[in-house]
């Protein structure tokens, strides 16, 4: 378990406890590291899905904690699609196993993956249209990174693949939007508790 995720576990249930304004962090941009091989590619887009699979696992957890169903529900599918995206790359690879890290690890824009939403973007109260938010955002931080990695890429191979990922998020962020369309949007005071939850020092 690498350090950040360890962190991130043990201070995962008292993030949880008190969920803040919802709000979407960008991280502040900086260069994606260039892919050497398809093998190393391949294993930023895989540990890509996998953590963003992780987080909107613990998303589900936090909202259920808040008996907010409907929104951990939806983060339950998510989770799902992205862990399905996941096993797509162990298939296309031909991998048995979960890749190794690449000599230098994960070279991530921020702290954590594109693809992997920050606890801050949480609120007990929000709806499922805030989540497809969150969820948006993090698809066009994934084509982002892509289109990135192929721009550097060291080879043609290896940057057409980065190419053909980057046009896939490109999808994702389509279906987000068609999903958004079909999704009932909060109304202005959707964040309005008459009786809002007390924590304990």
């Amino acid at each position: 378990m690498s350090p950040t995720k360890a962190t991130r576990k043990a201070g995962g249930a008292a993030r949880r406890k008190a969920l803040p304004r919802l709000r979407v962090v960008k991280p502040a941009p900086r260069a994606a590291a260039a892919a050497r091989t398809m093998s190393e590619l391949m294993a930023h887009a895989y540990a890509l899905e996998v953590e963003a699979s992780e987080r909107y696992a613990e998303f589900a957890e936090a909202m259920e904690a808040h008996n907010n169903r409907a929104v951990a529900e939806l983060f339950r599918k998510l989770a799902r699609i992205e862990h399905r995206h996941a096993e797509q790359i162990l298939e296309q690879m031909g991998w048995v196993r979960p890749p190794a890290p690449p000599s230098a690890g994960y070279r991530w824009e921020g702290p954590e993956g594109p693809e992997t939403a920050d606890f801050t973007a949480l609120h007990y109260l929000m709806q499922p249209y805030h989540a497809l938010v969150i969820a948006l955002h993090n698809e066009k931080r994934a084509q982002d990174f892509f289109g990135r990695l192929a721009k550097t890429a060291a080879s043609d191979k290896v940057r057409r693949e980065a190419e053909a990922m980057a046009a896939e998020e490109a999808e994702h962020v389509r279906l987000i939007e068609e999903w958004m369309k079909r999704t009932p949007q909060p109304t202005a005071d959707w964040d309005h508790d008459p009786d809002p939850p007390r924590y304990a020092d």
